[in-house]
């Protein structure tokens, strides 16, 4: 006990994978055992992860030690959580048990076996957000490749084996271009250490300098996903069981943002700001393109994995503005699109339990079999396109006005395109809610709509409040979410020499008195600058 409490991360990253591969050696037969095990697990981790890191009152907790050489470089076992990390640590911890539950009934065959791979899809995910040494980051960073792998190759669609070779290929290219740029860049600073690492790479040519940031930055773009590194991300959502595609959604593309904020920007910054402009540009391609090729989506599934490209699309233009307005929204958009896209794939997945097809034209007055399960979508579906008062209102307000205010000349420009991916997000969203929950009721016999017999049940609402608290929450109270990460962000940017933000001052008109008029009496005072006249 006493090692638990002085060694609470290291316990955090690696228990969900030891509890994991004690469920991979019980008996096929005990398959519904496994994922009582595996759930109560991962909600006993998710307990813990609230006690130790919000007791600690948003401190920086730090676990260090020296751990192995490679090739004369000292690799050490870092761990820790901050500012911009605590949040997505608890995002992971909590979205693995609610989407354990909410996927209950989902999974018919070899269930103890998948309970046990997303039990240590989660040791991975919270190694990556945790670790503080590149190479260990790196390890982490792989591992989470093989039970993604794995989730969506056995327990996917018809097309699951091409979309999880795609998956993996897409991934693992990126990365070992970015090991090239990794080993380079450590053997410069004696290590893996990202402070050092920064050093040595100030201390580079500035051409050598980008081209170790374009290494880094290909494989977070990839994972986030950036356009045109994307199509991996449509086949591996519609072909992934409902579980892959909420934690794939949820957390997984997060990584690639984070990459950015904790380790890309911070030791290339001025590389970092070579290329803001192409990275502006390339996430207003994503969000625009993104929300048009979702328009046009028959499945429900394809066209909420398209919103995804969209919304992601915004948290890259908010870290290229290099405001910290900007990266707060970044930060919030991360957690809203985790939160929110994490309950659409959710819900989709609930009705397709019921339905056995996601095909938007396969319903219809769905409204009228399931009202409960309406409105917990309509719910959703309004944080999703930004409806004020819900999270993701607040993410894309902070991103716009972040990009619109930058010192960039192009900040305006792309802030005003970016904003039509709003306007078309709300067209997508609520044409197929029209469509599928509105529309006449779909009385074919082979119709979704027919075979829905039955309305949430007490499970699933369970699944979803939690989800719709979060939503009201972020959207009123967002200051409880981004006030421990304004620190390091602001630190980030001084340290990148970001351009001043633009300010925008009302200036009042200026009367000038005429020739003959004489001074003031003494003890009259004339009208300061910023006052108004009537």
């Amino acid at each position: 006990m006493t090692w638990l409490t002085s060694h609470p991360l290291s316990f955090l990253v690696f228990a969900p994978a030891l509890l994991g591969f004690v469920i991979l050696a019980l008996p096929h037969a005990l398959g519904r055992l496994s994922r009582m095990l595996g759930f109560m697990g991962a909600l006993a981790f998710f307990a813990l992860s609230l006690a130790w890191l919000l007791g600690h009152g948003g401190a920086v907790v730090t676990e260090r030690a020296a751990w192995f050489t490679l090739v004369g470089l000292p690799v050490d076992y870092a761990l820790t959580v901050d500012g911009l990390n605590l949040w997505l640590v608890l995002l992971t911890t909590f979205l693995v048990p609610l989407t354990m539950l909410g996927t209950w009934n989902s999974l018919k065959d070899r269930i103890g076996t998948f309970a046990a791979l997303f039990l240590m899809l989660e040791t991975g995910m919270l190694g990556a957000l945790m670790a503080q040494d590149l190479f260990f980051f790196y390890l982490f960073w792989e591992a989470m490749l093989i039970p993604m792998y794995f989730m969506i190759g056995v327990w996917g669609g018809d097309e699951r084996r091409y979309a999880a070779n795609k998956f993996f290929l897409y991934t693992l290219g990126g990365s070992l271009l970015w090991l090239v740029a990794l080993l380079y860049l450590a053997n410069k600073a004696g290590g893996f250490n990202p402070t050092l690492m920064g050093q040595a790479a100030s201390a580079l040519p500035f051409g050598v300098q980008c081209w170790l940031f374009i290494a880094f930055a290909v494989a977070f773009a990839i994972k986030v996903p950036l356009f045109p590194l994307h199509t991996w991300l449509p086949d591996a959502h519609v072909q992934a069981p409902t579980a892959g595609s909420v934690i794939l959604a949820g957390v997984l593309l997060k990584l690639g943002g984070y990459g950015f904020i904790r380790f890309a920007i911070p030791m290339f910054p001025q590389a970092a700001m070579h290329y803001a402009k192409p990275l502006a540009l390339l996430s207003v391609i994503a969000i625009v393109y993104g929300a048009l090729v979702a328009m046009v989506q028959r499945d429900i599934k394809k066209l909420v994995a398209y919103s995804s490209v969209s919304h992601m699309g915004f948290v890259m233009l908010g870290l290229a503005s290099f405001t910290v307005i900007g990266t707060q929204g970044a930060m919030l958009q991360m957690l809203n699109h985790g939160v929110s896209t994490g309950a659409l794939f959710l819900l989709v997945g609930m009705i397709y339990d019921r339905a056995h097809t996601r095909m938007i034209a396969d319903f219809g007055g769905v409204v009228t079999k399931m009202p409960v399960f309406t409105t917990f979508f309509l719910i959703v579906t309004l944080s999703s396109i930004g409806l004020p008062l819900t999270n993701g209102f607040v993410g894309e307000f902070w991103i716009l006005n972040g990009t619109f205010l930058s010192g960039f000349h192009w900040g305006r420009l792309y802030a005003c395109l970016a904003t039509s991916g709003v306007l078309l997000g709300a067209v997508y969203m609520l044409w197929m809610f029209k469509r599928v929950f509105w529309g006449p009721e779909n009385k074919d016999e082979d119709s979704g709509t027919h075979h829905l017999h039955s309305d949430l049940n007490a499970r699933e609402i369970a699944v979803l409040l939690p989800l719709v608290v979060l939503i009201v929450w972020m959207g009123v109270h967002p200051k409880t979410f981004v006030a421990a990460s304004e620190a390091p962000v602001t630190a980030l940017l001084q340290d990148a020499k970001a351009p001043a933000p633009r300010t925008f001052v009302l200036r009042p008109a200026v009367h000038e008195a005429p020739a003959h008029a004489q001074p003031a009496p003494e003890g009259h005072a004339e009208p300061a600058a910023h006052e108004v006249h009537r």
